[in-house]
């Protein structure tokens, strides 16, 4: 994930979560790392950067990511990812690049700001994937295209140079659409804290702000994304949570009214972050100690990493 600022719950519900679950599992062993290089095509300040990073090593550490159990580091701190990302770029026709849609979606979103790495990121995203042997990567179908173009360089690469790169397949998530609480018309976006529910906000922000979310004319509780797009995002939020069909939710709130089912899912959302909240305040506290974690996972990703580069270099004849 790229530290660009407070994790909200879209972000939660469609990747944090899946990946404490991942590593939980025992089927797997997880690499999961900060993706800061990516975050700098966004052109953060280098305060507020570097104060990014802390904040999401403080996030995954207390959404339950274990560096006993997985690799957790910082992609700054092993230079392979972008030395590995130059020798693509070689194999890498413009016009795969083109056809991006992602890349397409931020140019619009920045468009003060479109720059190289903007463009080239998605060969950055082959590059952190094939070093480590990933057999297997956790995507939603927003990343398909992005999978995609990591196996058609990793098998390019292979053609051309001999057997190197594993050719990963997808771990197809279910990733929730959580729209804004202002205009459930668009995504939860942190650029509008007020239609986002960050998974730090304090219980009364939480209620504030569901209190006060779009719902829709009439009182009767009932899921349909068409007609009722406001109260429907709660009812999928909710769903979320607790592992429910929303129409099962809509349900079990039969009869009721629309506050009742705010001042339920404030409740929910509060009680299911209790104890993120008061390990992450612990562990924002002591910020030595979590770039202590970061450097100690760092390094040992990147012994993996510097192994299969070096494979590389040997490939091509450096």
């Amino acid at each position: 994930m790229q530290p660009t600022g407070r994790l909200h719950v879209g972000n939660y519900l469609g990747a944090l979560k899946n990946f404490v679950e991942l590593q939980n599992s025992g089927k797997y062993q997880c690499y999961f790392f900060l993706a800061d290089l990516h975050a700098m095509t966004e052109g953060p300040s280098p305060k507020e950067l570097a104060a990014n990073i802390l904040n999401l090593a403080a996030d995954y550490l207390a959404a339950g990511l274990d560096p006993k159990k997985s690799f957790i580091y910082q992609h700054s701190l092993i230079p392979v990812h972008s030395e590995l990302a130059w020798i693509l770029n070689t194999i890498t026709p413009m016009g795969e690049l083109e056809r991006m849609t992602q890349y397409k979606d931020k140019a619009l979103k920045q468009k003060t700001n479109v720059n190289a790495g903007l463009f080239d990121y998605p060969v950055l995203m082959v590059a952190d994937i094939i070093l480590y042997n990933a057999a297997f990567v956790p995507v939603g179908d927003d990343q398909l295209q992005h999978l995609e173009l990591t196996r058609t360089l990793a098998r390019r690469f292979n053609s051309r140079f001999g057997e190197t790169f594993i050719e990963p397949k997808g771990l197809l998530t279910q990733t929730p659409r959580v729209m804004s609480l202002k205009d459930p018309l668009k995504k939860m976006s942190k650029s509008d804290p007020e239609g986002c529910l960050f998974i730090d906000d304090s219980p009364e922000d939480i209620k504030r702000k569901l209190a006060r979310a779009v719902t829709d004319s009439g009182a009767e509780i009932v899921y349909d994304p068409e007609k009722k797009p406001g109260l429907s995002n709660l009812l999928d939020i909710y769903g979320a949570f607790i592992g429910k069909d929303p129409h099962g939710v809509a349900i079990d709130f039969e009869g009721k009214q629309y506050s009742d089912l705010k001042a339920k899912l404030a409740e929910l959302i509060a009680d299911h972050f209790a104890k993120f909240r008061e390990k992450k305040a612990k562990l924002i506290a002591k910020p030595s100690a979590i770039k202590k974690i970061l450097a100690a996972g760092s390094k040992k990703a990147g012994s993996v990493a510097g192994k299969k580069m070096a494979e590389v270099k040997k490939r091509v004849g450096y």
